[in-house]
């Protein structure tokens, strides 16, 4: 794995990470063999692969909808295979935001109900203080004029400005992006990358993103290929160059 940084405790560790899935009168299916992986706070990752290699497997462990197998997850050096699934889905709304390829914003909802959905969690935080938030955070991703606005009278890009904004919702210390501009053309999805590291740097959320999209990928500071059930490091050495030459080999 890549050195850590100085001075810093990664915000959570894979070890060994396995995960099987029992098919009937069928041998099982290893989706992931021996992943391991350190996260830093405010550090921007990249994962890479073929379709079918466990990325989206990966990413559900990662954000506690899933467990695995085998091996160890220490999230703040608490391994999350001691916890009941109460704790994990508390630990999952207050640590991690997500942000999907399609968006998954609700249609009967404005754009401002949209994005305090996660705070209806928040037992202490009013109404008004929702819609406070929500609008705040609308405002900062470039969507004042859309604030309690319909959501289906919005462009592919301006519904992953929503998107982004819910993720901001709670302040998570990480961002969990599955595939999020693979459904925006190209100045779109450059846009919304802009928009998603700033917001990270500004709150110092550490940012994974799962893409098949080399441009998307090679934005991160750190790059992993999931291949085989493994993380294999892309080293600096091999993105300069040209190194993600080898990265173009792993199709959408």
């Amino acid at each position: 794995m890549p050195a850590p940084p100085a001075g810093h405790a990664p915000v959570l560790s894979l070890r060994g990470i396995a995960r099987t899935f029992e098919v009937p009168d069928a041998d099982p299916l290893h989706i992931l063999t021996d992943v391991n992986l350190d996260v830093y706070p405010g550090e921007h990752v990249a994962i890479v692969g073929r379709s079918g290699t466990g990325k989206s497997t990966l990413l559900n462990i990662l954000g506690l909808i899933d467990q695995a197998s085998a091996g160890i997850y220490l999230l703040d050096g608490v391994d999350m295979a001691t916890l009941g699934e109460s704790r994990r889905a508390h630990l999952r709304g207050r640590t991690f935001g997500f942000v999907f390829q399609t968006f998954n914003l609700i249609p009967g909802l404005t754009t401002t109900e949209n994005v305090a959905a996660p705070l209806l969690y928040d037992r202490g935080l009013a109404f008004w203080g929702r819609t406070a938030r929500a609008e705040e955070l609308l405002e900062a991703v470039g969507l004042k004029d859309k604030i309690g606005g319909p959501i289906n009278r919005l462009s592919g890009g301006e519904q992953q400005r929503v998107a982004i904004a819910r993720a901001l919702a709670r302040k998570p210390r990480i961002i969990l992006a599955d595939e999020p501009t693979g459904a925006l053309d190209v100045d779109t999805g450059a846009s919304v990358m802009n928009l998603l590291e700033a917001q990270c740097a500004q709150t110092g959320a550490a940012l994974i993103i799962i893409t098949h999209d080399l441009a998307v990928a090679s934005r991160a500071r750190t790059q992993y290929r999931l291949e085989e059930g493994r993380l294999t490091p892309i080293s600096v050495e091999r993105r300069t160059h040209g190194s993600l030459q080898t990265l173009e080999e792993v199709p959408a």
